[in-house]
């Protein structure tokens, strides 16, 4: 079961000059920050508020290391802005099978590793309304990273 929004992934060309952006304009801080070689992505973590299931709400900003990585064409062809949205779930397993069960596509066959050491996968966007939507079960929650 869907328990909150996690985070909202933000694609943007300069990863540092996004983060003062909203630290600057809003005050939000960096929360966590890693690249992801797999996803090819350099990422920041703004935490936004504490969530009533344990978890948090995140900006997610995002830069890609590399032109060929899902981010960074997205990027090439919208540009920056909002890339995908998140819902927190204490089984990522479970909620992706039930799903696809319901007829939308799981880009994944098994969950990935995500940020912060969460599991991670995604809906595709045109079975969401158009919305890239991503399913995460949060490290302190799921399994842990190995």
């Amino acid at each position: 079961m869907l328990t909150r929004i996690d985070h909202i992934g933000i694609a943007c060309r300069d990863l540092d000059t996004t983060v003062e952006f909203y630290r600057a304009t809003y005050g939000f801080e960096v929360f966590h920050t890693e690249v992801n070689e797999e996803q090819g992505v350099r990422e920041a973590m703004l935490k936004i508020n504490d969530t009533s299931d344990g978890g948090a709400t995140y900006l997610q900003l995002l830069e890609p290391t590399r032109e060929d990585s899902a981010v960074g064409k997205w990027l090439a062809k919208n540009g920056e802005g909002v890339h995908h949205i998140a819902f927190g779930t204490p089984d990522v397993d479970a909620d992706a099978a039930e799903v696809r069960g319901k007829g939308v596509r799981v880009l994944y066959d098994e969950p990935r590793r995500g940020s912060m050491g969460s599991r991670i996968t995604f809906l595709h966007p045109k079975d969401c309304h158009g919305v890239l939507t991503e399913l995460v079960t949060s490290a302190a929650v799921g399994t842990p990273e190995t």
